[in-house]
């Protein structure tokens, strides 16, 4: 099982976070925002990945700490999960349409952590949640899944409509790249022979 578990304790958040790549889409997301417990829900489900995180934040002060250092906790997780990467597709794309947002994602499992991030999120919020979140999760979880991951917004003015199809469309993107090619299972997917 590609499997890992992460703790990290900072004066702002206290994260436990299990992520299992070989799931089925089963999450229990307890973060003490509600938006982002959402986010990470549908992220787990279309990526059919088991995610469990429970995270205790100052989020008297904003979702800030949490959303960031939770993104850190599971690319972290998602990095460990990987290993050696040995079989895996490494690459994925998606277009997902999500009412009248259209979302692309392409993922490269290169070992280079980059983010071409191309959201027009057009409200600052989304209830009670800070819109520009969205970005700085991207950002943490690639930094420390050392992934390169284009997002880009094709169509849409809803902004819920849009952070959601970017976590959706994501989540099968990645499912895409991480999945095992029982033909190639021994193979690691770079003429390098790393992707670490």
């Amino acid at each position: 099982m590609r499997e890992s578990s992460i703790a990290r304790k900072t004066a702002e958040t206290d994260i436990t976070l299990t992520l299992n790549l070989d799931g089925s889409g089963n999450s229990k997301i307890e973060t003490g925002c509600g938006f982002l417990d959402h986010m990470l829900t549908l992220f787990s489900k279309h990526a059919h990945y088991d995610l469990s995180v429970c995270c205790k934040g100052d989020v008297e002060v904003d979702y800030h700490h949490t959303v960031e250092d939770v993104a850190i906790c599971l690319g972290t997780a998602f990095a460990k999960a990987l290993g050696d990467k040995k079989g895996v597709n490494r690459y994925g794309d998606k277009i997902l349409p999500m009412d009248e947002a259209l979302i692309l994602s392409a993922v490269d499992l290169s070992g280079r952590d980059y983010l071409g991030y191309a959201l027009d999120i057009p409200s600052f919020k989304v209830g009670d949640f800070d819109t520009e979140l969205c970005e700085e999760f991207f950002k943490a979880f690639v930094r420390e899944a050392k992934i390169t991951l284009h997002i880009r917004q094709l169509a849409g003015t809803n902004s819920h409509h849009i952070i959601e199809g970017a976590f959706k469309c994501v989540a099968r993107a990645l499912a895409q790249a991480t999945q095992i090619n029982e033909k190639f299972a021994a193979e690691i997917p770079s003429t390098k022979g790393t992707l670490v």
